[in-house]
């Protein structure tokens, strides 16, 4: 069986529970962080993710996220995410910063017992469903050969084996025989690729389910008008509830991918369009949770939108208003941000920047879409100036005049500011456009135009008094007298 160069290459890679090594991130008076309201909107999975990045993280909550790490994994059914939780806590713990941690045997208890029966157990399902497989495959049922494939995805995914888990569901596609059995396979596979933060990946997958949901919709459309006896409906154009439940995810699904490879404009839109909550249905919680997604939306927002952009897609947004009340300071940012209290508003991206930075999705571009924010919030407070002290600005954003001088240099060095800095006297002063020297060069540049149109018109004029304008012979035909582009080009050869 071909398997897709796309499907091969998500194969190859390895699941994401791998700690990775990270700066570390304080948690404190200044940067507030409550770890078990956190995590309680997670299940799964997702959760024990969260809780080794955590703890490889930050030094100071460490002991206290591997314990709920050990809590929610034995609910699971990969031993395997013991020993990736232990390395996480030994290599935090190797740290300057967490010098003085308790051992791991101190801070839990592993249990040996659990490992060996799930593993035991996850032998014995494993080898139940291959015999199913085969069974079903020597017999030539295709449905059962379908939803054998789908049962191992599920295991496999499971028990950590991601790559396995992706070519039972591929293989399943083989097997399809509706569209609803292509768009549960296309879901599955983008719970798996959203889990792996595959996100290149993510949009190839979505086109498919999406053409498999117009399928489906349009099979039942002409199962509805099929019998000529029923009495006649009106079509409703409003899609019902399992379609929009399907097409929030596959919206958020977009969206994650477009923050995920740093297209943080795309993001803010596709966010900012996602419909209740209610409609992602399972994966609140198993993927995401409602403050993640006004997080994402509302930092992508700031570091991408315009102003009237954020209050039109945003502030006067009443779905996106409901996922921000479940993290308000986030509402405090938006209303720093369009009041021009930059310094609130990166006095909160500074303090919240802890609960940022260990997102597993948001985490990697925190300081791209923070520069992008404090960029943007320097060229929107220059821009009723001529002239300002550096002084005055670095009043507005609580930084060193040093430091208020050297971003804003960069950003006339790369266009966003038109401008000049006078390093002796501290003034940044903007380059002034003279309008009136700019009319009167246009004006100039329009006679002269004229004046040589002028000049070319009275030569033909008398050209033709002087009976200088040569003439083709009458007995010419057309063609001969305008002779095409092939003509012209032989011409131009010989």
């Amino acid at each position: 069986m071909e398997i897709d160069p796309i499907d091969t290459e998500i194969s190859n890679v390895h699941a994401p529970t791998q700690p990775r090594r990270r700066a570390v991130r304080p948690v404190d008076d200044a940067h507030p962080f409550d770890l078990d309201a956190y995590i309680s909107s997670y299940t799964g999975r997702t959760a024990v993710d969260r809780l080794i990045n955590i703890t490889a993280s930050c030094p100071s909550i460490a002991p206290q996220a591997l314990k709920l790490a050990f809590t929610h994994l034995q609910r699971l059914r990969d031993p395997s995410l013991v020993q990736i939780a232990i390395s996480a806590y030994e290599s935090v713990a190797s740290l300057p910063e967490g010098q003085g941690l308790p051992p791991v045997g101190d801070v839990v208890l592993i249990d040996t017992h659990w490992i060996e029966e799930t593993t035991k157990k996850n032998v014995a399902e494993r080898t139940k469903l291959e015999v199913e497989l085969k069974t079903y495959s020597n017999n030539m049922i295709k449905e059962s050969i379908r939803m054998g494939h789908r049962d191992l995805g599920d295991f496999w995914r499971a028990t950590g084996d991601y790559s396995t888990a992706l070519k039972h569901y591929t293989k399943s596609r083989e097997f399809c025989s509706t569209s609803q059995h292509v768009l549960d396979m296309c879901l599955s596979v983008l719970e798996l690729v959203i889990e792996q933060r595959n996100y290149a990946h993510i949009p190839s997958y979505i086109y498919k389910a999406e053409g498999a949901l117009d399928t489906a919709a349009a099979l039942a459309t002409g199962a509805a008008g099929s019998n000529p006896g029923a009495p006649v409906q009106p079509v409703s154009k409003k899609p019902s509830a399992e379609r929009e439940q399907v097409q929030s995810k596959l919206d958020f699904a977009l969206a994650l991918s477009y923050l995920g490879q740093g297209n943080y404009g795309k993001a803010a839109s596709s966010f900012l369009r996602l419909g209740p909550a209610e409609q992602l249905g399972d994966w609140v919680g198993k993927l995401v949770a409602p403050g993640d997604i006004a997080i994402y939306g509302t930092l992508c927002a700031l570091a991408s939108l315009s102003r009237s952009a954020i209050k039109a897609q945003l502030i006067d947004n009443p779905v996106f208003s409901v996922y921000i009340e479940q993290e308000p300071y986030v509402r405090d940012l938006i209303q720093a941000y369009m009041a021009s209290d930059f310094r609130t508003t990166l006095d909160l991206l500074s303090r919240y920047s802890t609960r940022h930075y260990i997102d597993i999705h948001l985490g990697v571009h925190v300081n791209d879409i923070t520069q992008q924010i404090r960029n943007t919030a320097i060229v929107l407070y220059f821009k009723p100036f001529e002239t300002i002290r550096l002084e005055r600005m670095s009043a507005a954003f609580g930084w060193s005049v040093e430091e208020v001088e050297r971003e804003v240099v960069a950003l006339i060095q790369s266009g966003q500011i038109q401008g000049r800095v006078d390093s002796q006297n501290k003034i940044l002063k903007a380059k002034k456009t003279d309008h009136r020297a700019e009319l009167f060069a246009h004006a100039m540049k329009t006679a002269s135009d004229i004046a040589s149109t002028n000049r070319k018109l009275l030569l033909r004029m008398r050209l033709q008094q002087a009976d200088l304008v040569v003439k083709g012979p009458k007995s010419n035909t057309r063609r001969e007298q305008a002779p095409g582009p092939e003509a012209m080009a032989m011409a131009e050869m010989s």
